[in-house]
């Protein structure tokens, strides 16, 4: 039985954890520090906490953490790792940049431990649903297939490490971007009593983008507090692309503030949109 530990059991990282657990892994988790959502969630999966001892000792070590916490955790596990007579396969799946991804896999490399590009594409996994998509990217993606077997949907995103980075950059870019734009524009309509005419419009010549909005709007509300520092590493992304790195942080300052006590009445504006929009 293949021993898969996944750090952390947030609403991603225990539905993976679930979904492995499902096809007989047996998945390992750290509860040290988390609140009651995140031991009930980890119960539910099926997923066991362990100590970092054991967690290192696991077959492959996913990590699935908000973008700001990537490379403290690795920093974290970096002396376990190189105490570990025998090393898991380090699978960094955060949204992070590739300049970020580089730092953690030389962190993750001074311990001897393998190391692999993660992405993870889509939403959490639910029963009866194929998804999300994970790819891997770097010099050796071979250990990482048996997740296949365990009933993730994995797939290898040619390059090396770096690769899958960008690809969840770019993606993220578009689909969270686009979420960020129609949340500004749509507030501002709001805010000048324009609201109305362009949900008119929309529903007339833009259906399926209103449609979109619909569902994107809602589902952004609760994560808009980890999709701004998302924002934040696609910016660095850009890297010399001045007008994209402005973009997006300008997304990242709009997410950071919807997720603040100060933007619970923008956040209402935008729900009472899309659910007029769903009604279309």
């Amino acid at each position: 039985m293949p021993t898969i530990a996944v750090i952390a059991p947030g609403a991603m990282g225990s539905a993976i954890g679930a979904r492995l657990v499902e096809h007989g892994a047996r998945v390992l988790t750290s509860l040290e520090g988390r609140g009651a959502a995140s031991r009930e969630r980890a119960a539910a999966a099926g997923m066991i906490d362990a100590d970092t001892a054991e967690l290192v000792a696991a077959d492959i070590l996913l990590s699935i953490v908000p973008p700001a916490d990537a490379e403290a955790l690795a920093r974290r596990l970096a002396p376990a790792l190189a105490a570990a007579p025998r090393k898991p396969v380090y699978v960094d799946a955060n949204a992070v940049s590739p300049g970020t991804i580089a730092r953690i896999a030389a962190i993750v490399s001074e311990t001897g431990a393998p190391f692999l590009d993660g992405a993870i594409l889509g939403l959490p996994p639910k029963p009866g649903a194929k998804g999300p998509r994970v790819y891997v990217s770097g010099a050796d993606t071979a250990p990482a297939l048996v997740l296949r077997e365990l009933g993730l949907d994995l797939r290898v995103c040619p390059g090396a490490v770096g690769a899958a980075s960008s690809l969840k950059m770019s993606y993220a870019g578009l689909n969270k971007g686009l979420t960020a734009l129609a949340a500004i524009m749509i507030l501002a309509a709001e805010h000048t009593g324009a609201g109305p005419a362009l949900l008119d419009e929309l529903a007339e010549n833009e259906p399926a983008l209103l449609a979109r909005f619909a569902q994107a709007l809602p589902d952004m509300a609760p994560k808009a507090y980890r999709w701004a520092p998302e924002m934040g590493e696609i910016a660095d992304f850009l890297g010399p692309d001045a007008a994209g790195r402005q973009v997006f942080s300008g997304y990242a300052d709009l997410y950071e503030r919807l997720a603040a006590d100060a933007g619970k009445p923008e956040i209402a504006a935008l729900i009472r949109f899309a659910a007029a929009a769903a009604e279309r």
